[in-house]
Parts: structure tokens; C-alpha cells; sequence
């Protein structure tokens, strides 16, 4: 029975890799830092269908989708999984507590963003954040004002391109400063008239995620430069991980692997003696990067 990568999960604070089995359910291995990690894909990658509270729909046709995609879904499901999204304000009647975050990724490379409360910091980790702290917390209409409300008046964005996140990742500057930049922004935010009364504003308490992703450990290890830039039938992937941000797997060359493009094929151990093979890009400095959409690059 084939199991399907689905590519990273964050839980609790730690990365796992997710899997897949038509009619066998969902199950997850845990990376270490430190591990060395090796696999060529296998057959052709297929879409991974609907997830959607806790719980997989299979495609119903059993599409295939391209290597290159950050997506393991066929334009149906696609359709179909957008159809309940938040991000798509597709489901305003979400009766859940939301809450109201800055993130933090780099000097002068703040997003706001909501995410629900039951969800804890999984979306800041999801989204390779190094440092972030709540605004705010209320229901889903009221945060979603808000988060219009800050990005208008302090003009921050609410997406980043991973280009940037990762072109700046091995060179962001100490704790103290990261936080500093978080508090400020935090503070003038907290100085905005036409917040919605039925939101609840929340303290500046910045959490730093450099030992979660670990980047304390980084020293001595080549700086992030290359990129996955496809998955594609017997190509492989060999490297000792040394971090994670995001969907990101950080190697100790400096490739890194963007996990939403393992998602969807068949991983197996390759053949004794085998080096990384796939497709790989250069990872663009942060003023080249891509700014208008959070995709691949």
C-alpha cells in the first residue's frame, strides 16, 4: 500500500512530516535535527484531495499533479477546499474565537495575520515566523477588520513571499532586536482609533522561534543558497537536516527543501551511494525576491 507524503506539520513545537494511505488514514514520522535524510520520489505525484477538520476527502478522480506546483491538489479540489477557507472569506459564518497576530521575518518584514484560537502558534510556525506576538482576539468578523484596519494604517502586508523569508533567514539579526521590532510595531498598532469593540486587545508578549526552527545551531554551517525547485519521478533528496522553518527543511550544504513540493508523491529510501539529484534554484537575495505573493519564489 503506497503512502503519500503530505508534507510538513508543525506539532506542539516540533516539525513532523506527514503521510498518507488511501483507506489507511493519516500518520506522521518525526525529523531530528541533526538527522541525515535521503529519498527519491517514485511514480507520479498525485492529489491529495480535501482536508478539512481533522479529516481527508480523497479526490474523486484520482488526478495526478504537476512536480513543480506548490499545491497537492487538483483544480477541484482546490475549488472545492477554498470553499471553507477564512483566507477566502468564504466562511464568515465560522462561529470560532479568532485571534490577531504580528509576524515577524526579517528587518522590516512584518505581516499581520488571524488564525484560529484553537489553533494556538501552529500558523506562526507554519509560516516559518522567527519572532511574533498576539494583538488581539474576537470573533472572525472583527478580527478580520482589524487585520484591514493595521495593514492600511501601518502598512504591513498580510502575505510575504518565502523568497524573502528564506533569502534573510541565516542573517536576521539577535533576539533583542527582533523583539524590539515586534514591540514598536505592537505599540503603534495598540495607538490606532477604530478598533472594533467586540475585539479584545491583547498585551505585547514576543515569542522567538530561532530554537524552535533550529537556528541557535547554525554556526559553522553553510548559509541557505539553493532551493528545491521541483520533485520529479526517481530524482533524490540527500542531506543532514540541520533546521526547519515553515514548510521549509533545512539542509547542512545549504539546500533547502520546500516540503509543499513533496507533498503528493511516493518517497522512498534511494539506492546506496546517492546524491541530490532534483531540480534545484538559487535562493535570490531579499531585494530580488518576489513581494507580491506568497508562492514557491
Amino acid at each position: 500500500m503506497t503512502w503519500w507524503c503530505t508534507g510538513i506539520r508543525w506539532k506542539g513545537s516540533a516539525p513532523v512530516i506527514g503521510w498518507y494511505g488511501q483507506g489507511r488514514g493519516e500518520r506522521v514520522s518525526t525529523p531530528a535535527y541533526g538527522q541525515r535524510l535521503a529519498f527519491v520520489a517514485r511514480g507520479e505525484r498525485h492529489c491529495l484531495g480535501v482536508w478539512r477538520a481533522g479529516k481527508r476527502t480523497p479526490c474523486p478522480a484520482s488526478a495526478t499533479v504537476p512536480g513543480r506546483g506548490g499545491s497537492a491538489q487538483c483544480p477541484e479540489c482546490a475549488r472545492l477546499d477554498r470553499s471553507f477557507s477564512v483566507a477566502a472569506d468564504t466562511n464568515a459564518a465560522d462561529p470560532r474565537t479568532y485571534r490577531v497576530y504580528l509576524a515577524w521575518f526579517g528587518p522590516g518584514m512584518v505581516k499581520v495575520g488571524i488564525t484560529a484560537e484553537e489553533r494556538g502558534s501552529a500558523r506562526l510556525l507554519e509560516q516559518g515566523a522567527m519572532a511574533w506576538t498576539w494583538l488581539g482576539r474576537g470573533p472572525l468578523m472583527a478580527t478580520r477588520r482589524t487585520e484591514e484596519l493595521l495593514r492600511a494604517a501601518l502598512g504591513v502586508p498580510d502575505r510575504i513571499a518565502y523568497a524573502r523569508k528564506r533569502a534573510v533567514r541565516a542573517h536576521l539579526p539577535g533576539a533583542p532586536e527582533r523583539a524590539r521590532e515586534v514591540a514598536e510595531l505592537h505599540g503603534r498598532a495598540a495607538a490606532l482609533a477604530g478598533w472594533p469593540e467586540s475585539l479584545e486587545r491583547l498585551g505585547c508578549e514576543v515569542t522567538d522561534h530561532a530554537a524552535v526552527f533550529g537556528m541557535d545551531g547554525w554556526e559553522g554551517f553553510a548559509a541557505p543558497d539553493r532551493v528545491v525547485a521541483e520533485m520529479a519521478a526517481d530524482r533524490a533528496v540527500v542531506g543532514r537536516l540541520i533546521g526547519a522553518a515553515g514548510p521549509d527543511l533545512h539542509f547542512e550544504d545549504g539546500l533547502v527543501v520546500d516540503t509543499r513540493l513533496l507533498a503528493g508523491w511516493e518517497l522512498a529510501a534511494p539506492g546506496e551511494g546517492a546524491v541530490t539529484s532534483v531540480p534545484v534554484a538559487q535562493i535570490p537575495s531579499a531585494a530580488a525576491s518576489p513581494v507580491e505573493q506568497d508562492g514557491l519564489f
